[in-house]
């Protein structure tokens, strides 16, 4: 049997669809394995962030378009980049273990510090809003481009730190340039963060994909996508949100940020099976009344 996979052909997308691909082999020894990648319209759009241009569903479209014309077999995604509006005909099959799900701030080789007087980098509005809260002083700008191209921007001296997610810096063999983790109470990270995500046909025999499922990753990446969701939330609007797994029940974290940028956080713990649930209703309270406001 012969399975092929898609992916974006950057560096840190090749590592994580190869994580894949290893695993199906390890499994499943019988298999054929073929990558084939692709530029997606959010890695060829790098002049303006994604709020301006349509938002995370850039990094998936040509690799959905691939899949329903059989050109591909699965495709591996960051469950982060997933949009929350998925095609019915094309599901989630899978969600892995999920590596550390912090975010990282990065300095130039040989920094010890973060000089404050140069800018941070990031994209995300996520990440922009937390780093406003914790360093008053700082200036965060905007940066895109993949992870190799956004190291080179810092070492050119454009900025004075990234704050980039950690799992893929692991994914890449760079966890070295790793200055700082930030906790989830500093900095809530994205939700999906550090899960890989694999997506298929709905008429697929998923029986292969079996052995990629992490229960624990799938309870979070559904919980923290249904927190997301109950605000309608799209890659412009800052919030975050964290689940946490301990026996048989899940903790989930999450923040949203008003127009004013006033942010608002809670937590909300319960069974495994009301996750999703349990996440929606917190985020409902959050915009509706923020009852939970962080004080």
């Amino acid at each position: 049997m012969k399975l092929t996979v898609g992916s974006r052909d950057s560096r840190l997308a090749v590592a994580q669809a190869r994580l894949v691909m290893d695993a199906l082999q390890a499994a499943h020894p019988e298999l054929r394995l073929e990558l084939v990648t692709m530029k997606t319209t959010g890695d060829r759009i790098l002049d303006r962030t994604l709020d301006k241009v349509g938002g995370k569903g850039l990094f998936v479209k040509e690799l959905e378009a691939a899949l329903r014309e059989g050109r591909v077999d699965v495709t591996v995604h960051s469950c982060k980049d997933l949009p929350m509006d998925l095609p019915e005909d094309l599901p989630v099959a899978a969600f892995l273990r999920r590596e550390d799900p912090r975010d990282a701030l990065v300095l130039p080789e040989g920094a010890s510090e973060w000089d404050i007087r140069r800018p941070a980098g990031s994209a995300s509005s996520r990440r922009r809003v937390q780093l406003r809260a914790l360093f008053p002083a700082a200036e965060v700008r905007p940066v895109r481009g993949n992870v190799l191209t956004r190291l080179g921007k810092l070492e050119s001296g454009a900025y004075g730190a990234l704050v980039l997610a950690a799992a893929g810096l692991v994914r890449l063999g760079l966890e070295h340039r790793v200055s700082r983790y930030f906790t989830p109470e500093e900095i809530l990270p994205a939700a999906g963060q550090g899960i890989l995500a694999v997506q298929c046909r709905r008429d697929m025999d998923l029986e292969v994909l079996d052995c990629l499922r992490d229960r624990e990753a799938e309870v979070c990446a559904l919980a923290e996508r249904a927190f997301v969701g109950a605000l309608d939330g799209g890659c412009s609007s800052p919030m975050a949100a964290h689940a946490v797994v301990k026996g048989d029940a899940v903790t989930v974290a999450g923040m949203y940020v008003d127009a004013e940028e006033r942010i608002y956080k809670g937590t909300v713990s319960g069974p495994l099976a009301d996750g999703a649930d349990l996440a929606a209703e917190l985020a409902r309270g959050l915009r509706e009344g923020g009852a939970w406001r962080e004080r």
